[in-house]
């Protein structure tokens, strides 16, 4: 979670207009590692049940639940009545609009800007766990998506601010280019990606 300088995109809803998150109980809410886990898979495989969330995920039901009464009061998930079959059944997605949030939006109170330290290290922690899966999991994918599918590039730049800020917002837009892409209907089989970027001031 880095600057616009400190934008960062939260992707488990839907694509399109943005939410700016400013309230710290919320990015709590958004940053928890399980209740991260459910947004994203209901981003990936669209709406589900406590049930179904529970299996995905290798969660108790119960604990699904809780964390989902949490995300809807957070508006980071509603219902999707819909789709239930009957008066029993309920349907979760993730509430329209992409999640961001800046660090600089916390630092007027040292509560709330230590939620924003904390989220912004739990994102990173789940970044780098992503990452670490696919290299782990990577020989059991088909031939095909072994080599060249998938990208570690690093490069040292020397910017200004603004530099660094058209830096931020150039790579938010090329993740944001295909994230919120139809998704062409030429029946060709697609996988999950997971795309992520960070440039930070750093010394070697």
């Amino acid at each position: 979670m880095t600057e616009q300088p400190d934008t960062t995109p939260a992707d488990g809803a839907a694509r399109g207009a943005v939410r700016q998150i400013s309230d710290s109980r919320v990015l709590a809410a958004l940053t928890h590692p399980v209740r991260r886990r459910l947004l994203d898979v209901l981003a990936v495989d669209g709406p589900a049940t406590v049930g179904l969330l529970a299996e995905r995920t290798g969660q108790a039901v119960g604990n699904v639940s809780h964390h989902l009464k949490v995300l809807a009061g957070a508006d980071l998930v509603e219902e999707a009545p819909e789709l239930a079959r009957d008066r029993r059944e309920r349907w979760w997605r993730p509430t329209s609009g992409t999640p961001r949030w800046s660090r600089a939006d916390f630092e007027s109170d040292p509560v709330d800007a230590a939620v924003a330290d904390a989220a912004g290290s739990l994102q990173l922690e789940r970044q780098a766990a992503l990452v670490r899966g696919w290299l782990a999991a990577r020989s059991e994918y088909p031939p095909e998506w072994r080599e060249g599918c998938a990208v570690g590039t690093d490069a040292w730049l020397r910017l200004t601010p603004e530099e660094a800020r058209e830096l931020a917002a150039d790579l938010v837009a090329v993740l944001e280019k295909w994230a919120s892409r139809p998704v062409p209907e030429d029946g060709r089989v697609r996988e999950s990606v997971f795309a992520f970027a960070h440039s930070v001031p750093a010394r070697p």
